[in-house]
C-alpha cells in the first residue's frame, strides 16, 4: 500500500502548533507545546506496532514478509542443512517455508495484544532521549521493557500449531530437524517469530519517524516533525 508523502515544508505547519526543535535539547524536559513526549512515545510504538502486526497478520503475511523469509533461513541454515537434505525443488521449498511460517504466524498472532497492552501501562521515564534518539529507540526500549514475555506467550501457542501440522514436507523437515523432541524446533520458530516482530516493528518506527505526516496524528507530526 502506497501512503501519501509527509508535508514538504513541516517547520511553516509545526509554527502553528508552537513547537520548537529546541524542545528536544532542554534537560529533563518531558514536554512542550502542549505535547507529551511520553505520549508521543507511546503513540509511535502503537501505530508502529499496529502497522508491523496488520501487514504479519494479514493472508500469508508472514510467509510474505522478507524479514520473516531471512530469519527462517538462519533458523532451518543452522541445523544442517536441512534444506538440501530434504527438499528437491522450490516447490518443497516453498511448502516448507509456507507451513513454517503458518506456524510462527500463530505465535504472532498472540503475540500482538500483549504488546499492545504493554505500550498502554510501560513506564516510560526517558521520553526526550527515546525522541531525539535513533530510529528506533522506541522499539528497542519496549523490547527491553518487556524482557522474555513474548517469548513466554508464543512457545506454548507455537508448541500446539506444530502439533496440529498435517503437511508431508513439513512433517519430514521436523522430523529430521528433531528427532523425537520438538522442543528444539518450537523455541527456534518461537526465537524466528520475535525477532519478525520487532524487526518490522522497528522498520515501521523509523519509517513514522521520517514521514510523521502520513499519520494524521497533531501529536506525532509536532513531535517528530521537528526531531
Amino acid at each position: 500500500m502506497n501512503l501519501p508523502e509527509a508535508p514538504k515544508n513541516r517547520r511553516a505547519f509545526l509554527g502553528g502548533l508552537g513547537l520548537s526543535a529546541a524542545a528536544l535539547t532542554l534537560p529533563g524536559c518531558a514536554s512542550y507545546g502542549g505535547f507529551s513526549f511520553a505520549e508521543a512515545i507511546r503513540r509511535l510504538l502503537t501505530l508502529s506496532s499496529e502497522r508491523a502486526f496488520g501487514r504479519l497478520l494479514a493472508e500469508n503475511g508472514f510467509y510474505e514478509s522478507q524479514v520473516a523469509r531471512l530469519q527462517l533461513d538462519d533458523f532451518l541454515g543452522a541445523r544442517g542443512g536441512i534444506l538440501a537434505s530434504i527438499l528437491t525443488s522450490s516447490l518443497m521449498k516453498e511448502r516448507l517455508y509456507r507451513g513454517l511460517a503458518d506456524v510462527a504466524e500463530v505465535g504472532a498472532e498472540r503475540a500482538a495484544p500483549v504488546i499492545a497492552d504493554t505500550i498502554r501501562v510501560v513506564g516510560i521515564e526517558n521520553a526526550v532521549a527515546l525522541v531525539s534518539g535513533k530510529p528506533t529507540a522506541a522499539t528497542s526500549f519496549l523490547r527491553s521493557s518487556m524482557g522474555s514475555r513474548l517469548v513466554d506467550v508464543m512457545v506454548p501457542e507455537i508448541g500446539d500449531a506444530l502439533d496440529i501440522v498435517e503437511d508431508p514436507v513439513v512433517g519430514s523437515a521436523l522430523s529430521a530437524l528433531t528427532g523425537t523432541n520438538l522442543s528444539n524446533v518450537v523455541h527456534g520458530l518461537t526465537d524466528v517469530a520475535e525477532e519478525t516482530i520487532w524487526t518490522e516493528i522497528g522498520n515501521e518506527e523509523r519509517y513514522l519517524r521520517e514521514n510523521p505526516g502520513v499519520t494524521n496524528d497533531p501529536v506525532l507530526i509536532g513531535v517528530f516533525g521537528v526531531a
